[in-house]
């Protein structure tokens, strides 16, 4: 590594730290010429192959930008869309590959997406996946209804425990009124 402040060609590491849940490393260095330290840090590569052959790097902007559109007007607090993207990133860097198909990030981007909300998954999947008819939505909100994400099948078990017919342990307590 080249020392930035004098431009010697060589450094030496003297701490290293993972960062960013472990899918960085920071390295504190040390020059021998000048004496001065600095820090670098490293990431490992994940490029992603357009459909045109290009390659780019990743970039998690790209998937809360494209997820942002799907939401919008929704209620999805950004936070929720910041984990969503650092999910996609996790789920795509576990894979082990270094290059992975721009339609690989798109299928990684629909189940959670799903999980968060899912009319925003149902407005990503229309673009992503090229609908062209009212079938073609028909079709997808038939599979929605079908299974069921986790999220909205906690909800659903909960709002029919609320509306069971099982005695309440409330007490039964005369009406008042406020003449």
């Amino acid at each position: 590594m080249i020392c930035p402040f004098c431009t010697h060609d060589d450094s030496r590491v003297v701490d290293s730290r993972p960062v960013e849940d472990g899918t960085q490393i920071r390295r504190r260095r040390e020059c021998p010429q000048c004496g001065e330290r600095f820090s670098t840090q490293e990431v490992a590569l994940l490029n992603i192959i357009k459909r045109s052959g290009a390659t780019e790097p990743f970039a998690r902007e790209k998937v809360l930008v494209g997820v942002r559109k799907a939401c919008q007007g929704r209620p999805v607090g950004e936070d929720d869309l910041v984990l969503l993207a650092q999910r996609v990133e996790e789920t795509l860097r576990r894979t082990g590959k270094a290059e992975i198909e721009a339609q690989e990030v798109g299928l990684a981007i629909l189940a959670p997406l799903r999980e968060l909300d899912e009319v925003a998954y149902l407005r990503y999947a229309s673009v992503y996946r090229n609908f062209a008819s009212l079938e073609d939505f028909e079709g997808e909100i038939a599979l929605l209804r079908a299974v069921p994400s986790s999220a909205n099948s906690h909800a659903n078990s909960s709002v029919v425990n609320e509306k069971s017919d099982a005695p309440s342990s409330r007490t039964n307590q005369p009406a008042t009124s406020n003449r």
